[in-house]
């Protein structure tokens, strides 16, 4: 199958949440929801209701997208309650299989709790062998089990025993759980991961994004707070501030890719920060405007910054590439032919507005470069007389541990080659990367990255790791577990 290499150009995002508390659409609200958030995963999803009148939770799991899941009407109307979560997975731990969909579900002390988990572990090997030492048994290869394990084997109400748990992990991870009495949302306590508190009428709504919100008609109320937990029931909504030292660093890269556009994220709009990075990238630039005849996003990632980089040097904004959106998931054998072929699924050349010009091609980001070759490649069949790339990103050196899928530091173009010779190896004629500062700058800090205080979790460029890296460090991976276990 084609989705090996038609994913190779960019770090994926491994998932979305959702949840609603009191309203009798619950189920269906929570499929729109996550239709929303498509973008944030599309290997998986599910949803877990509560109906109180049954004093049970109802649930509904699946491989593949919310519409080819929750296809069928029958299976929402089977979702009972006034409650539900759900969520959108790509996994960046554990295989792409039914025992990881989530919602994970289980029966404790407390009662039933289901759990729903964006972001990464960075210590789930090592809390693994530990529980397993004392006799949990695990079901599924997802980090999200570890949590639901923490929380099982500690003491005290759900609260708690959730408090005990977020303690003992460190990484990136916003969650939503539902409960027989209540829906919470937390984040950690740099607020790497996103999550926002919405309002339909008399229901509360919880979100990794507002675009979330937005599909259903929620007011947004405002972003959960770094290390902050949100305990919605009958009573409204609670807020428990368990972490003295939280301050709120989010990802970058949700700004830069991985949020939809239209969202709002921490009172910015995410459309409004990618022109404003094009336009900072513009000006880091301004000395060689006269290269360009046309400014060219690469669809739909630099769409925005293309637009603020036009804007700025004052040249016309061209789609001279074509995006097909309905490329969907294709069996197609991956022989040498096809493979070449395949860039041509999602972009074609807009031939005559582009031909015998030169050109700013804009992107976001540049990962391993698979598909800027092709793509480069595709443009110069067509006649385009120069290409110089811009991106709207620094280089990206260094991998993510913190939920996003991005390959090991040895495949990453930037940490292996200097830009002059990722220019040759992409085949452009000239290549420049914003500045980590212009990024800082389009985001409203004029100084640009405080070094000593830095605002935003920014790794994959500077290769500062807010968060512990204890698996890494340590260099317990899952496979080794076993043999650990019975070397105690």
């Amino acid at each position: 199958m084609i989705k090996s290499f038609l994913n190779t150009k960019k770090p994926r995002d491994e998932c979305a949440v959702f949840g609603v508390f009191n309203n009798k659409d619950a189920a269906a609200l929570t499929a729109l929801g996550l239709h929303a958030l498509q973008h944030r995963g599309q290997d998986s999803t599910g949803i877990v209701s509560y109906c109180k009148n049954q004093s049970n939770f109802f649930g509904h799991r699946g491989i593949g997208q919310v519409s080819e899941v929750f296809g069928d009407s029958n299976i929402i109307k089977k979702l009972e309650g006034m409650s539900s979560i759900g969520h959108n997975r790509y996994g960046t731990t554990g295989e792409t299989a039914l025992k990881n969909v989530q919602p994970l579900f289980s029966e404790i002390l407390t009662g039933g709790v289901a759990i729903a988990h964006n972001g990464n572990l960075t210590n789930t090997n090592v809390l693994k062998k530990e529980l397993i030492n004392n006799g949990s048994i695990f079901q599924s290869t997802s980090d999200t089990e570890v949590i639901l394990h923490l929380i099982s084997t500690s003491k005290g109400d759900l609260i708690e025993r959730l408090v005990y748990a977020i303690h003992s992990i460190n990484g990136a991870y916003s969650l939503v759980m539902l409960s027989n009495e209540c829906l919470i949302g937390l984040r950690d306590p740099l607020g790497i991961r996103p999550l926002v508190i919405g309002k339909l009428k008399n229901s509360y709504i919880l979100s990794s994004e507002s675009c979330g919100l937005d599909i259903i008609g929620a007011e947004l109320i405002r972003d959960v707070e770094p290390g902050e937990i949100v305990v919605i029931n009958n009573k409204g909504l609670k807020s428990i501030k368990p972490f003295a030292n939280a301050k709120l660093r989010p990802c970058l890269f949700e700004y830069i890719y991985f949020s939809r556009p239209d969202s709002i994220l921490e009172g910015k709009n995410v459309y409004q920060v990618r022109k404003n990075i094009g336009k900072e990238l513009a000006i880091e630039s301004q000395e060689d405007k006269i290269k360009f005849d046309k400014v060219v996003p690469i669809p739909d990632s630099g769409n925005a910054a293309a637009l603020g980089f036009a804007e700025h040097i004052n040249k016309p904004f061209e789609f001279g590439i074509i995006r097909n959106h309905y490329t969907g998931r294709t069996f197609i054998e991956p022989t040498n032919t096809i493979r070449h072929l395949g860039v041509k699924l999602k972009h074609n050349p807009n031939f005559e507005s582009i031909r015998g010009l030169k050109i700013a091609l804009i992107d976001d980001s540049i990962v391993r470069g698979t598909t800027s070759v092709k793509i480069v490649e595709m443009l110069r069949n067509c006649g385009v007389k120069e290409i110089h790339m811009r991106i709207a990103s620094p280089p990206v050196k260094h991998p993510c541990y913190y939920g996003i899928d991005t390959p090991s530091e040895k495949e990453l173009l930037a940490s292996k080659y200097t830009v002059e010779e990722i220019a040759k190896i992409i085949g452009v004629d000239s290549l420049k990367f914003i500045s980590l500062d212009g990024v800082y700058r389009a985001l409203g800090y004029k100084d640009g990255r405080n070094n000593q205080n830095p605002e935003f979790t920014d790794h994959y460029f500077s290769g500062d790791y807010p968060v512990k890296l204890v698996d890494k460090t340590i260099g317990i991976k899952p496979s080794q577990l076993s043999l650990l276990i019975e070397t105690k």
